[in-house]
């Protein structure tokens, strides 16, 4: 048993997460680790995600083709900073429900890294 992950590595030097991305075409480019590591990773670990990937890669392909107009840029931004502050709201209503939950003193408000730890015990 233990030949054949010797046999996986050897044959091939990249993890499994990495093989799915390169069925793709896009993980050969060796600066994949730079520019496309947010992408791949969203790809691999992150289902929800998928909208915001499907508009990225819409993006760079519609560039390569043919160049959007400003608006269409502009709307664009407009709508990942409304996702954006749509997320962070979320997470800001999700940490104030953790505070409320754990036992601290009125005066101390915690840290969202502070709130984390404690909820974590």
């Amino acid at each position: 048993m233990p030949e054949e992950p010797a046999r996986d590595s050897s044959s091939s030097p990249v993890s499994p997460a990495d093989s799915l991305s390169n069925s793709d075409g896009e993980a050969d480019i060796p600066p994949k680790r730079c520019g496309r590591k947010r992408r791949s990773t969203r790809k691999n670990g992150e289902d929800s995600d998928s909208s915001t990937l499907g508009k990225r890669g819409k993006k760079s392909s519609n560039s390569s083709n043919s160049p959007q107009s400003f608006e269409d840029l502009q709307t664009q931004r407009v709508m990942a900073n409304v996702r954006e502050r749509q997320r962070t709201q979320s997470l800001n209503d999700a940490f104030a429900a953790l505070r409320k939950i754990i036992p601290t003193l009125p005066s101390d408000k915690l840290s969202k890294i502070q709130t984390l730890k404690l909820a974590a015990r």
